[in-house]
């Protein structure tokens, strides 16, 4: 029987070879699988494989994996790309942690497949911060961040090895958490002055992590030590102002402000991605470079008339009609009663969600 590998349980059996794009068995029928093999299967982006109705025990199948809630739905292949990913960061995080260097090729294995999907990305970009709990939120932060990156340079017309090297320069630029104390990186409360300082080392230590690596262009290097920089000089480490801080930074200023606004942290509640537009906009001429904003806010809220939405009052509508000066405040149809009502008119209320 044809089984999800999502729904897969150690124990099941093959049926029929696993192959990859070589068509070679990636595992051979007759495998009893186990976590390891769930773990391939999710790498190579396996949806469904042939397996025996009993497990190698002689207990029936069933989908352990199985949702309760009736209403719930599957999660796509980009959705469980996305979690692999995330999983597989963590555990490389870790061996920062212990000590271990940066492993370029290790990273660009994981990592830029997830690139290769923009159009994919498309669909998904308002979702990205949904995904993120706080128990989890850093290693979630430094994915999405990386893909937003990626995502805007790529909506911006930058060529491909660019908008990969930015991708990789942005998901990098947070590798020197690692040299922070986990105390300090995972505490639930607000942190001190003298904990927010550890912090502000992170670009330094990422900078020292990703200096020799010879993947990487140096413009990107300097990114990453560069990407908390802040136009009127309040960033770190160095206190750059506007003329020194170099455009890749830029971007990855600005996707970073973002995911972590919309993001649940233990200390901060999560905001709606268009409430946070509306504070970036307001941020474009002191801190974060304008140009950069007005392309992420164009690019982010290119919405088609006929998107329906979820209201922060939860009421569901449509979109009529939408004015590219005020792209966060379309004029909208409630389904309810079919009346409509502009957004820019009723400034408490604002788009929750996309459906």
């Amino acid at each position: 029987m044809w089984v999800k590998s999502n729904e897969l349980s150690p124990g099941c059996v093959l049926l029929r070879d696993v192959k990859g794009k070589s068509q070679r068995p990636l595992i051979p029928k007759n495998t009893v699988i186990t976590e390891e093999h769930i773990t391939v299967l999710h790498k190579f982006l396996i949806e469904t494989v042939d397996v025996s109705p009993k497990k190698a025990s002689g207990e029936a199948w069933r989908n352990d994996n199985k949702k309760t809630e009736q209403s719930a739905q599957p999660a796509t292949s980009f959705e469980r790309h996305y979690h692999y990913i995330v999983h597989q960061y963590k555990k490389m995080f870790v061996k920062w942690q212990n000590g271990a260097g940066v492993d370029i090729t290790e990273v660009r294995v994981l990592f830029l497949p997830i690139l290769e999907k923009m159009e994919e990305v498309n669909k998904f970009v308002f979702k990205l911060h949904q995904y993120a709990k706080k128990e989890d939120y850093l290693y979630h932060h430094h994915i999405a961040m990386a893909i937003l990156a990626a995502y805007v340079a790529y909506k911006s017309g930058y060529p491909k090895g660019e908008w990969l090297q930015i991708g990789l320069g942005a998901l990098l630029s947070d590798c020197g958490m690692a040299r922070i104390s986990p105390e300090i990186i995972h505490k639930k409360s607000t942190l001190s002055e003298a904990e927010m300082a550890e912090i502000k080392k992170h670009p330094t230590y990422s900078y020292r992590l990703t200096k020799n690596l010879p993947i990487l262009k140096s413009e990107i290097k300097q990114a990453i030590l560069q990407h908390h920089e802040r136009l009127d000089g309040s960033g770190y480490p160095l206190g750059l102002t506007e003329g020194k801080i170099n455009r890749y930074a830029r971007i990855i200023a600005v996707c970073d402000t973002y995911h972590a606004m919309t993001s649940e942290r233990w200390y901060q509640q999560k905001q709606s991605p268009f409430q946070v537009i509306e504070v970036l906009q307001k941020e474009q001429f002191s801190k974060l470079d304008p140009e950069t904003i007005q392309s992420f806010i164009q690019i982010m809220t290119h919405f088609s008339i006929g998107t329906r939405v979820r209201l922060s009052n939860q009421k569901l509508a449509e979109i009529v009609f939408t004015d590219h000066h005020k792209p966060t405040r379309p004029m909208v149809r409630l389904d309810e009663n079919k009346q409509i009502i502009a957004l820019d008119n009723h400034p408490q209320l604002f788009i929750e969600e996309l459906l």
